[in-house]
């Protein structure tokens, strides 16, 4: 039997300025978290941030070559991302390999590299508990010899430590080649599986929230017999699911019909949301379980806990609707 390694939950980062000092700074990729387990003989499996199976979705990623792990089990903590015609990350693209139809037969399209920013086991050796430092020493030696072998399927990007570039130079760098934003690490770090910490900070640039669909409003003109707008809920500190906004921008037409397959069989015919939903979202609504998670671009927080100008970016496959929240009071205009 393959010895696959086992899946370690992600450490995740909390929003706030950027520290200086003893810590490293990597830029943030607009793609989906995941962990990726080789076994020894080469038999990959890649894991969401929520604990889904994605190996069958990037078939590419899960037949990265045996030689590019030199024969030793390994766990990778990083981002499945696709690339633009520039090299730039873009989460719309991504979005294309979760609009097909089951069983068409056409290849995966677009490609994925996977971005590893972790190394959390090679071997015997597992570094959970060491230095952040450590971890990215050790990662740069597995990536010499294993990218070259991985055939573009697997990458390190770079990371940025001591003097010479501070976190405001590296967010203007990242702002004028539309990256998602930074990340600081600290130098001293252990890797802590499951947690949210302080240990890992992000400064993203724009403004994103993950929301569970609740129901849907039908279209009209050129949107007739489609959907209108997405009612979005987030859940409280007691677990309820609280209506947070609807969107209506933002969607492409195949996004509309992909988004009209997968709600219709969840109908229901009562809401789903704790709480009030205004009437004239609610008079005409479609309701539907609230098993579909999507992301959001928007502009701020209102105070009763709204999305301002709210932009739909795509639907979040690798989140599960239960671990969607509000943001803890106050309300963060630059989450």
């Amino acid at each position: 039997m393959t010895d696959i390694p086992g899946a370690v939950p992600p450490i995740l980062a909390v929003d706030g300025e950027l520290p200086t000092g003893a810590w490293a700074y990597e830029y943030k990729w607009d793609g989906y978290r995941c962990c990726l387990r080789a076994a020894p003989d080469g038999t990959t499996r890649l894991t969401s941030r929520n604990g889904n199976d994605l190996t069958a979705t990037y078939p590419e990623l899960a037949g990265v070559p045996p030689a590019a792990f030199g024969g030793l089990a390994t766990v990778l903590d990083g981002e499945i991302v696709a690339l633009d015609a520039a090299g730039r990350p873009d989460f719309g693209l991504l979005q294309r390999r979760h609009q097909r139809r089951p069983g068409t037969g056409r290849p995966a399209a677009p490609a994925v590299t996977y971005f590893a920013f972790d190394l959390l086991l090679r071997g015997q050796d597992t570094h959970l508990r060491a230095p952040y430092a450590e971890r990215r020493a050790a990662l740069s030696r597995f990536a010499a010899a294993a990218e070259p072998a991985a055939g573009g399927r697997l990458a390190v990007p770079p990371h940025y430590t001591g003097p010479g570039i501070g976190p405001q130079d590296l967010l203007g760098i990242a702002e004028q080649h539309g990256l998602e934003g930074l990340l600081a690490k600290r130098l001293d770090s252990p890797y802590q599986p499951g947690r949210r910490s302080r240990l890992w900070i992000k400064r993203p640039l724009v403004s994103t929230q993950e929301a569970v669909i609740g129901g849907w409003q039908p279209g009209d003109g050129r949107r007739s017999g489609t959907v209108g707008s997405l009612l979005l809920g987030a859940h409280d500190a007691e677990g309820h699911l609280r209506y947070i906004g609807h969107v209506g921008s933002g969607f492409t037409a195949a996004t509309l019909a992909d988004l009209l397959r997968r709600l219709t069989p969840l109908a229901r015919a009562t809401s789903p949301f704790d709480g009030p939903v205004p009437r004239e979202h609610a008079r005409t609504a479609r309701w539907t379980e609230p098993r579909l998670v999507g992301e959001v671009a928007f502009r701020a927080w209102t105070r009763d806990l709204r999305l301002r100008q709210p932009s739909w970016r795509g639907l979040r496959p690798d989140r599960s609707p239960e671990g969607i929240t509000l943001p803890g009071p106050p309300p963060g205009n630059d989450r």
